[in-house]
């Protein structure tokens, strides 16, 4: 670990807002306070150490006056302090003066009072110089027989810190720890000296566990959890071991602590790959899942189970369990419950589709009598959408499911009921046999439909695929009902005049009462309620029509006309074939009529006004082309629709199959046994790969094109004629930003105290400051420093070198460095969503950003996929109505950031006609998201890569 990499113990955040205090008057108050002047003057002392002070002439001050006192306080503000303070000569030699700290550090490990012993060894731990350490060597070993736990699991901890960074100190450590363990009784003191084992001497480990292997179950979970970790490290290193230790993390999976079950599955799955394993490992993390309160926890082991299902060997086992799997469904949280869902349809096979269908129509059920919540009606289209999937999938199960979906219509989410429609359109189009049950179940839930969406789409089924007189007759008096009394026009303006008759009905009958002077007043509150009831009795589709949504009127025209065409086809009576005739034409002219009349609350639009009048025109002249396109024209366009939808399904599916495993005759059989350890493959240690990956230290395999990889993304921050020549690496992990700095020293001097100072702007947070460091003459060094990332947003960071030039008189050196800008592409990933779903989103986000296109490319194909490309979104408007070459396109672009927030975009550009072949195009996207940030960094993304090089638009 060199100089720059050195762990960071203590993080102290200092008050910046005070001035700070001279140096003179910070030795008067340690000299001459009483405690607690003492005590706040030491903590400024330390807050001005760790932002880069040097105060060499306060440390033998420190020494006389404060080191001597007894105040517990003192001594743990000691502490920190003897940590941070340099404690070497700039040639590295150790100060005089710590010999006297040192000698005070051998009191206070003998000090009476644990507290004392306990933090003193703890503070060891992180002292780094061997020379302060030596002395203090017989006292830590006798804090190994302390009375009180504290002080033994402190001392345990500071013999194996010290024994793995100086092992000359302490050579005998691995023996004294394992003769400590046999006769220690304390869970946190074996757990400790077990860990040690583990790390500094394996063997030793192996032995104790080997005598106590049986009463593991009974040990502490802490203690478990250090035993589960040697086991899987001995069993990954050595695999004859597994026959040993399988045994052991079997019963680990019944242990009181959810810590050590999570891990002893983990560990189970990875020594062993049996059914029996798996299947224990899989109930294990279930049990888990349905335990645990936290959210958090449920969403990590329900990766853990998705991983699982990944591997084709495990993914049949886990189909045993889908009914376990299912329970989790019961948890509030609707991330969870998704995530589920989507494991339960990829698991589902044709044993278990009946038990999953009832499981779920259950919850169908459950949601009906829970109260109305935004979380309720999100959960209900959760389950419409995987009942609708089972039965795309499972065709047998679409009998059963349908009755139950039917009644969402009547729900008053509309979502949930919208996609219920969407899926009875599928079903009546692909499964024959079933749309008598489907035009009955929906004629049964029409009138108690509650939103005019819903009511469009099921009179568009309706006026489809009703194909015998019974049925159409029985939609006409569905219809006849939701529509009222016709004509509506005149019906209306009679109830209008007959009001104040009706009024006064009321009245008379209301409530009767008594007055003081013995009179008999009559009360009614039907005053102003009157006209509410009568919105409220209104029949459904009279209603809207009356607000002015005459678009459902253009439906019901529609719906009419194909009913009509079809019942002349059917019925061969003249006079049969008038009267219903005459009907519909009656039906649309009063629509026509209220729309004129002036009586809705807003009048007809031109557009439904042209499709009403169109629908008459054809019942009229019924002509064999019109007939066509009403009877045929409109099932073939939904065919059309739902074939490209299944093909765009498959190809979606193909790209997320699993490659099958394939073995060849010829290929060689690999024996467990007798296979050479540097063989196993791809097993990697994952308790070491998870923690270099948290530590930002991943050890993936680079990209063969390395300027593809890694040096894109160094960015130079000062210049080649600075006395300090610096460049960043950004290394952009999940959450955080690892910036490794290199820093060359180009003068013939040594330079001193040389600084990182970094800082911020946006929502991006500097972890830690990053330490000084020494550099010779033309050397050079890397410094790393960790930025946490809060939100997807453009940030910048940027700073200077600070340095001292040893021998030199003047004040510090400073290199400015150029600004780090960080891309918000990290963050971004492709995702999709319905268009309704989309459009939903389009209308609730507040936050919108127009971009105008400012472009060379003259292609609207290619600056669509340049687009796609520099931004990380995915386009969600089909690929069939993008094709072809009109002049103009519009497509609908969205993408969700690991932060979970959601970014749209709308582009709208064309090509004019009448300008030249090589004339770009022009337009502009319309950005819409959640924050406002989201919004302008994607805004600025797009205006720096809108233009391309001339070479690259040569060979496109």
């Amino acid at each position: 670990m060199t100089a720059s990499e050195t762990a960071c113990y203590t993080l102290i955040n200092a008050p910046t807002d005070a001035e700070p205090p001279s140096e003179i008057q910070l030795k008067q108050d340690l000299e001459k306070g009483d405690v607690r002047v003492k005590t706040e003057t030491l903590k400024k002392v330390i807050y001005m150490i760790l932002n880069g002070e040097k105060m060499p002439s306060l440390l033998m001050t420190i020494i006389r006056f404060v080191l001597p006192l007894h105040d517990h306080t003192i001594k743990k503000l000691l502490l920190i302090f003897w940590e941070i303070v340099p404690k070497t000569h700039p040639d590295g030699k150790l100060l005089q003066e710590m010999i006297l700290v040192c000698d005070a550090y051998r009191k206070d490990l003998q000090h009476p009072n644990e507290f004392i012993r306990g933090s003193t060894l703890r503070f060891l731990c992180k002292l780094k110089e061997p020379e302060l350490i030596e002395p203090l060597m017989p006292a830590i070993r006798a804090c190994l027989e302390h009375r009180h736990s504290y002080v033994r699991r402190n001392a345990v901890l500071a013999i194996f810190t010290i024994y793995k960074n100086f092992d000359f100190l302490i050579p005998d450590a691995p023996e004294l720890i394992h003769n400590f363990l046999e006769q220690e009784q304390d869970a946190s003191c074996k757990r400790n000296a077990f860990m040690m084992l583990i790390h500094a001497d394996q063997e030793r480990a192996l032995d104790y566990l080997s005598t106590c292997i049986d009463q593991v179950h009974t040990f502490n979970d802490i203690l478990q959890l250090v035993i589960v970790e040697l086991i899987y490290k001995v069993c990954h290193a050595n695999p004859s071991e597994r026959s040993r230790f399988i045994r052991c993390i079997y019963n680990l999976l019944n242990s009181s602590s959810p810590a050590v079950r999570y891990e002893a599955a983990g560990t189970l799955v990875t020594l062993s790959s049996a059914p029996t394993a798996v299947k224990a490992a899989a109930s294990c993390y279930i049990e888990l899942i349905l335990k645990e309160s936290d959210n958090n926890v449920k969403l990590i082991v329900l990766d853990r189970l998705i991983a699982l299902k990944e591997i084709p060997s495990h993914e049949r086992v886990l189909q045993e369990l889908i009914m376990d799997i299912l329970r989790v469904i019961s948890a509030p949280d609707l991330e969870v419950r998704k995530k589920t869902l989507q494991l339960a349809m990829e698991l589902v096979s044709s044993r278990n589709i009946e038990e999953m269908v009832l499981y779920l129509k259950k919850e169908v059920s459950k949601t009906h009598n829970t109260g109305e919540h935004e979380d309720t009606g999100k959960y209900r289209q959760l389950l419409v959408r995987t009942l609708h999937t089972c039965s795309v999938k499972f065709p047998d199960v679409a009998a059963t499911i349908i009755p139950v979906l039917m009644e969402f219509l009547s729900d008053k989410n509309e979502l949930a009921a919208a996609d219920v429609l969407v899926f009875v359109r599928e079903a009546i189009q692909r499964y024959e046999q079933l749309r008598p049950l489907i035009l009955c179940k929906l004629l049964e839930v029409f009138p108690t439909i509650k939103a005019v969406k819903i009511h469009r789409a099921a009179l568009w089924i309706l006026g489809e695929y009703c194909v015998t007189s019974e049925d159409i007759q029985s939609v006409i008096n569905e219809l006849r009902m939701a529509l009222g009394d016709l004509p509506i026009v005149d019906v209306e303006l009679r109830k209008a005049a007959g009001e104040t008759d009706d009024d006064d009905k009321v009245v008379s009958t209301g409530q009767k009462l008594v007055t003081e002077m013995g009179t008999y007043a009559t009360q009614s509150a039907l005053s102003s309620a009157s006209g509410k009831s009568g919105d409220d009795n209104r029949p459904s589709l009279r209603g809207y029509l009356l607000d002015g949504d005459f678009f459902v009127g253009a439906s019901l025209a529609t719906t009419l006309t194909k009913l009509a065409l079809r019942y002349i086809q059917i019925v061969s009576d003249k006079k049969k074939q008038n009267s219903f005739v005459a009907e519909a034409m009656y039906i649309m002219a009063s629509i026509l009529h209220l729309g004129r009349s002036g009586l809705a609350k807003k009048n007809i639009n031109d557009d439904d006004l042209d499709c009403i009048s169109l629908c008459l025109r054809v019942l009229s002249e019924r002509s064999p082309l019109m007939i066509k396109i009403f009877n045929e024209a409109c099932r073939e366009s939904l065919q059309a629709m739902l074939q490209a939808k299944q093909t765009e399904e498959r190809e979606t599916q193909k790209l997320y199959q699993k490659k099958g495993l394939i073995i060849q005759a010829d290929d060689p059989i690999n024996f467990a046994q007798l296979i050479n350890k540097a063989e196993l493959g791809n097993q990697e240690d994952q308790l070491a790969l998870s923690l270099s990956l948290a530590m930002g230290q991943s050890q993936k395999k680079e990209a063969a094109d390395i300027s593809a990889s890694k040096l894109s993304k160094v960015t130079q921050l000062t210049g080649f004629s600075d006395p300090v020549y610096s460049e960043a690496y950004v290394n952009v992990n999940q959450y955080d930003i690892v910036l490794d700095v290199l820093i060359v020293n180009q003068t013939s001097d040594t330079l001193q105290n040389c600084t990182l100072e970094l800082a911020t702007l946006g929502d991006l947070k500097l972890v830690e400051k990053p330490p000084p460091v020494t550099m010779a003459p033309h050397d050079f060094c890397n410094i790393k420093a960790n930025v946490k990332v809060a939100s997807t947003e453009n940030g910048i960071i940027f700073g200077n070198i600070v340095y001292d030039i040893s021998g030199a008189a003047n004040d510090r050196n400073v290199v400015v460095l150029n600004d780090i800008h960080i891309d918000i592409m990290d963050y971004i990933v492709p995702a999709s969503c319905t268009d309704s779903e989309f459009r939903q989103m389009w209308a609730e986000f507040e936050w919108e950003n127009k971009v105008t296109v400012n472009t060379n490319i003259n292609n609207l194909n290619a600056y669509l996929k340049h687009l796609i490309g520099s931004t990380n979104m995915k386009c969600l408007t089909p690929e069939k109505a993008l094709s072809g070459e009109c002049g103009f396109m519009a497509a609908n672009l969205y993408a969700k950031s690991i932060f979970g927030e959601d970014a749209l975009a709308n582009l709208s550009i064309e090509k004019p006609f009448d300008s030249e072949l090589e004339s770009p195009v022009v337009g502009h996207i319309r950005i819409r998201a959640k924050s406002q940030g989201m919004a302008l960094s994607l805004g600025d993304k797009i205006n720096m890569s809108q233009k391309v090089d001339r070479s690259r638009l040569s060979q496109d």
